[in-house]
């Protein structure tokens, strides 16, 4: 990740320079003031001469920027003029320009004198609530090559996800950071990590099974084994397990945590 420096009038060298016209601070003077920079312009501002080959020139992509982004503008302020009047509209005016930003460049850094950004990733995954995740490829990267792995919003070494798909449970109760070994049995699954490192079988009861794993270093891994009492098509009655509070005694108790109920409050007149 790269980041560019855009310099507002401030002191030379006191943000890191881009190539003016083709990163983020090229797109940062088309947000702000609808004309994509270039080095001839960015020349003029400086009170030098403009290099040989880089006359200014109108350009498709300009040209576009403007377009939408006053078809965009236009369109907010109708509407801020409905709702609220010229305060609503002055409003919307001074934030066209942030808007723009935010559609063009991915984290930035504004001053008084000068700019500071970054491009945008080429490659972003999240997970269903919009945590940084992914389980064999950087959750998020970057052209220059820079990337993060992440497992649901927690970031992870690379050496790990390379590891991931051969775990065993040994490995699983070496690893001593706690945060990673839940990101590993999360991966490894928790049935086949109760089954296979040796669960201590708490109780059981009509809902059924719970099971207790226990770290030296952790909350204990709770579960309740049951059985779906809808038959499949074959015949047979589907397994599943449900993660429950490490405090839980029964597994009556445990299914009930999962409807938001005591277990005293947990009376099932029918189960599908």
């Amino acid at each position: 990740m790269t980041p560019v420096g855009l310099s507002g009038g401030g002191p030379a060298g006191s943000a890191p320079a881009g190539r003016v016209g083709d990163g983020p601070a090229g797109w940062y003077g088309a947000a702000v003031t609808g004309v994509r920079a270039t080095p001839a312009r960015a020349a003029a501002q400086a009170g030098q001469p403009a290099q040989a080959g880089h006359a200014e020139q109108p350009t498709q992509t300009a040209q576009t920027v403007r377009a939408t982004q006053s078809s965009q503008t236009a369109q907010i302020a109708q509407s801020a003029q409905a709702f609220g009047g010229g305060a609503a509209l002055h409003a919307v005016q001074r934030l066209a320009g942030l808007a723009g930003v935010a559609r063009s460049a991915g984290w930035w850094w504004p001053y008084a004198d000068v700019a500071i950004l970054s491009e945008r990733p080429v490659e972003l995954h999240r997970d269903n609530v919009g945590r940084l995740h992914a389980a064999d490829t950087p959750a998020v990267r970057y052209r220059d090559g820079f990337g993060l792995h992440a497992w649901r919003g927690m970031p992870i070494p690379p050496d790990l996800v390379r590891r991931l798909s051969r775990l065993t449970h040994q490995e699983i109760a070496s690893e001593r950071n706690a945060e990673l070994r839940r990101v590993m049995v999360e991966h490894f699954g928790y049935e086949r990590y109760v089954r296979e490192a040796g669960a201590h079988r708490v109780s059981e009861d009509e809902c059924g099974v719970l099971w207790q794993l226990r770290f030296a270093d952790d909350e204990p891994l709770t579960m309740v084994e049951v059985v779906n009492s809808t038959p499949e098509p074959d015949g047979t009655s589907r397994v599943y397990w449900l993660r429950v509070p490490p405090d839980t005694r029964s597994a009556r108790a445990g299914v009930a945590w999962t409807f938001g109920l005591t277990e005293a409050e947990y009376r099932p007149l029918v189960q599908t």
